[in-house]
């Protein structure tokens, strides 16, 4: 595994996050030595979304407005129904991720989290994945939609499902050890 220690990952998230989706990346960054911090519009705890019916609570470490996108080096995205729906309807949210993607850092989108994409206006001309059912959103977008695990487009990292997790996982680490300041040419 490669190792980050040298960076610090913002997760962003709110209320109704697919639970394996937050704690599993959340795991896998920090035991690959990155400092992780969960970013959420609001403060104190967000709850999860496991199975059928509400998760356990994760603890907020900054809210959207306290931080800026220059203080991480990557952001993670995790999926689920609501998180996503939520955060793609608030615009200091979609100008968070999209302050990633200007600058040239990875970004990890798993599941539904692809719609921030979308409403960030990243996914054109893009090679991604996502949970079956926003492939038509995603290609209406005019992103380039692969049935894969993971699909990974100049440090733009996408999985289908919590079962994808562990290719995920790898590959984020993977471009986020590899560097900040790839060519996102079109």
């Amino acid at each position: 595994m490669a190792d980050i220690s040298d960076r610090t990952v913002a997760i962003l998230a709110t209320n109704g996050f697919e639970q394996s989706e937050l704690e599993s990346p959340m795991k896998a960054l920090k035991d690959a030595g990155a400092t992780v911090h969960v970013i959420s519009p609001g403060g104190g705890e967000i709850r999860g979304w496991s199975g059928d019916d509400w998760g356990t609570n994760v603890k907020v470490d900054h809210t959207l407005d306290a931080v800026k996108s220059a203080e991480y080096d990557a952001l993670m995205l995790p999926g689920g129904q609501i998180n996503p729906d939520i955060l793609r309807a608030n615009p200091d949210a979609v100008t968070f991720v999209r302050a990633f993607w200007d600058a040239k850092k990875p970004i990890g989108a798993i599941c539904h989290a692809p719609w921030l994409l979308i409403e960030a206006e990243i996914i054109e001309g893009r090679d991604v994945t996502s949970y079956h059912s926003i492939r038509k959103d995603v290609e209406n977008a005019g992103g380039r939609w692969q049935d894969s695990e993971v699909v990974c487009d100049k440090g733009l990292v996408t999985s289908r499902s919590p079962d994808d997790l562990p290719a995920f996982n790898a590959k984020l680490i993977e471009e986020i050890a590899e560097g900040r300041h790839r060519s996102r040419a079109a």
